[in-house]
């Protein structure tokens, strides 16, 4: 993965914010204020502009000006998680021009970390991380026994989705969800859908690639 293969990974995740904006707006109605659908399509738009234009091949550069700019577009606090997601692969992946498929899963470990630093959250505490966490860990898996790219990125793609539907069976730790207490348990996490929706938008990214 170069600098090209990341942007074009860039536009369909904000592709897929914009096309999914309604369903994150619809999920978070019910735990939260009913922003995030625009938080995400306007956050990775900026994200993806400022990778679009930036010039130069060092993708932790990229990364970290894409973190950047999202956090100046959306400051509310999932844009500056995600924002925290992006530096901090930016800050890990500094130098590189170019992606093995063991830096492909560090740069999706690293915006994992950015993400759980900066909310101080952690796994099973219904957040972001429970539909990121099980993706990472299943592609981690997958390329290690050998599989193709696009085929780990497959097995993350529905790993993430399998994450978030799990959500409905946790009691929420943070944000205004937490207030409910029990009775956030059968409630699905906005957040993971956020990480389910960029698994996917990873998995059509390199549909057909076998590196």
């Amino acid at each position: 993965m170069d600098n090209k293969c990341l942007n074009k990974l860039l536009k369909l995740l904000m592709e897929i914010m914009g096309d999914n904006k309604d369903y994150l707006i619809d999920l978070d109605s019910v735990v939260g204020d009913g922003d995030l659908g625009l938080t995400m399509s306007d956050g990775f738009a900026a994200a993806y502009k400022a990778a679009e234009s930036f010039d130069g091949s060092d993708i932790g550069k990229l990364l970290y000006s894409s973190g950047k700019a999202m956090s100046t577009a959306v400051p509310s606090t999932m844009g500056t998680l995600m924002a925290s997601g992006f530096m901090n692969s930016g800050k890990v992946l500094k130098g590189k021009t170019e992606l093995n498929n063991l830096e492909i899963i560090e740069l999706f470990q690293s915006f994992m970390d950015g993400v759980s630093n900066r909310g101080k959250a952690k796994i099973g505490e219904k957040t972001f991380l429970d539909g990121m966490f099980p993706a990472v860990e299943a592609l981690r898996a997958s390329v290690q026994q050998g599989d193709s790219l696009s085929t780990g990125a497959q097995k993350a793609a529905a790993a993430a989705e399998e994450g978030f539907k799990n959500t409905a069976n946790m009691i929420a730790v943070h944000g205004r969800a937490a207030t409910r207490g029990e009775a956030s348990k059968t409630l699905l996490d906005p957040g993971a859908a956020v990480a389910m929706l960029m698994m996917k938008a990873f998995e059509k990214s390199i549909e057909n690639v076998e590196a």
